[in-house]
């Protein structure tokens, strides 16, 4: 059991029988009233965030989370199968377990989150930047150049994003999985052939 004053980024707790992880946290000491801890908590499990205010002093359950690196194989019918890159051991999960799912492409690495006293996975976290092959975006106007002008373009996951008019059909760029926002391009079609 630890108390409020051990709150900080990243620790994971048990609040209203969930796991939550602290995502930011504020200290207060009001001039009139009893010191308290505002937070902003996500749940493991579904990755809702929302703020929680904890009163200087109270108690919390911290929760141990591990982190496992996994492969991801394949997606079939009966869910998404990853395999520890140490063990080699498969697991499969359901897709909801998997924030940002529309980046994961075959063979790319994730974190799964178990919470170690239960040894039950919780969530599969992907990095937070993922690189990935257009396979079908439109041709860019020539002179059509204006500034922050963008088109669709569909990657080889099979997710669509907005990249700029200077994409090509086989170019890789790097996306934000938080966001789901174009960042750069990696390479060039013209470099890889």
């Amino acid at each position: 059991m630890a108390d409020t004053s051990d709150i900080r980024k990243g620790l994971t707790i048990i609040w209203n029988n969930d796991l939550w992880t602290i995502i930011d946290f504020l200290h207060v000491k009001p001039g009139k009233g009893g010191a308290f801890v505002r937070t902003k908590l996500k749940n493991v499990r579904t990755g809702r965030v929302l703020d929680q205010t904890f009163r200087s002093g109270e108690r919390i359950e911290t929760a141990r989370i591990e982190r496992h690196p996994h492969q991801f194989l394949y997606e079939d019918d009966l869910g998404m199968h990853f395999m520890n890159t140490e063990t080699y051991e498969q697991i499969t999960l359901p897709p909801d377990m998997v924030e940002g799912r529309e980046f994961v492409k075959e063979g790319e690495i994730v974190d799964v989150l178990i919470h170690a006293e239960t040894e039950q996975p919780v969530r599969v976290e992907l990095p937070k930047h993922v690189e990935l092959k257009v396979t079908h975006t439109e041709p860019g106007v020539r002179g059509d150049t204006a500034t922050g002008a963008t088109k669709p373009a569909q990657l080889e996951s099979g997710v669509t994003i907005q990249v700029p008019l200077f994409i090509e059909e086989g170019d890789i760029v790097r996306v934000d999985t938080t966001t789901g926002k174009y960042i750069t391009r990696v390479s060039t079609a013209k470099a890889q052939s």
